[in-house]
């Protein structure tokens, strides 16, 4: 349980330590920028990115362990997801669990894109909280949504084998499986990886394969965990639209505005700002 929460604390962490970086920023998008942060929206998110992971991680460490009474019961699951109940692969499992490493995809493009001189020290540091705070809004997320404990795991409903012996192990945050974190965190991964190669090489004719390769690698995560006996099918789809939502909306807030003519209006000003 320990490593658990040290683990998804990593995200808020980031959270935290980036935090500095705001002043290093300007708060209006430079020529040629293509993301931009601002004091007055970076700090409030970035904090309520963090608050929100620490207090998923409290709620997951306060899971208990159901009675067989209080578990919901398998002809109530979902149509599709009852298939699943039961299984169990801890080979799929361990898997899934490696796949974590793929989550320096972002920053590992995008720091080899500023030291290409494709793109600025700023862009890369703007670029790196925007991901900090999508990965702790989603963990956050994912993890007050779990401590509701609407239904286990499904190994949870395994008789007979490993996962039956890894059920009588269960600790409280196997009766929280909606939403899979993983599928959640690996579709965060894909959608900034193909986010920040698309907007730096917009002409790059490898657009096409970055997206498909990153959605590809991030959907076979939650494969993964299906075949895992981690979650059902339902929560891998869940999980995924989550990381996607929360990503897409991170992305759009710090998209920079380069727009060189605008309309300025106020109390008692009307015209139009034309920039150069």
């Amino acid at each position: 349980m320990f490593r658990g929460i040290l683990k998804r604390l990593f995200c808020t962490g980031q959270c935290v330590a980036l935090f500095a970086m705001l002043g290093a920023v300007p708060s209006l998008a430079e020529s040629g920028s293509h993301y931009e942060l601002t004091w007055s929206r970076d700090m409030p998110l970035t904090f309520f990115s963090a608050v929100s992971s620490v207090y998923g991680n409290y709620r997951y460490s306060q899971m208990d362990v159901l009675s067989d009474d209080d578990v919901i019961d398998k002809s109530r699951l979902l149509p599709w997801d009852r298939p699943v109940a039961g299984r169990y692969n801890g080979v799929a499992d361990k898997v899934s669990d490696w796949a974590a490493v793929l989550g320096v995809a972002p920053l590992a493009l995008a720091g080899y894109s500023w030291y290409g001189g494709d793109a600025t020290g700023k862009d890369f540091a703007a670029y790196t909280l925007m991901f900090a705070q999508a990965l702790a809004l989603q963990n956050g997320l994912n993890l007050l949504v779990r401590s509701t404990q609407l239904w286990p795991r499904p190994y949870i409903y395994a008789t007979e084998g490993e996962g039956a012996e890894k059920a009588r192990d269960a600790r409280g945050e196997a009766y929280g499986s909606f939403f899979s974190g993983h599928t959640s965190a690996a579709f965060t991964v894909a959608v900034f990886t193909g986010e920040w190669f698309s907007e730096v090489y917009p002409e790059s004719p490898y657009k096409g394969i970055v997206w498909a390769s990153s959605l590809s690698a991030a959907g076979m995560v939650g494969v993964l965990r299906v075949a895992a006996g981690k979650h059902f099918p339902t929560d891998v789809v869940i999980g995924a639209l989550a990381g996607t939502g929360i990503s897409l909306s991170v992305i759009k807030l710090h998209k920079a505005k380069n727009e060189r003519v605008s309309l300025v209006a106020g109390p008692n000003t009307l015209g139009v700002s034309v920039r150069f």
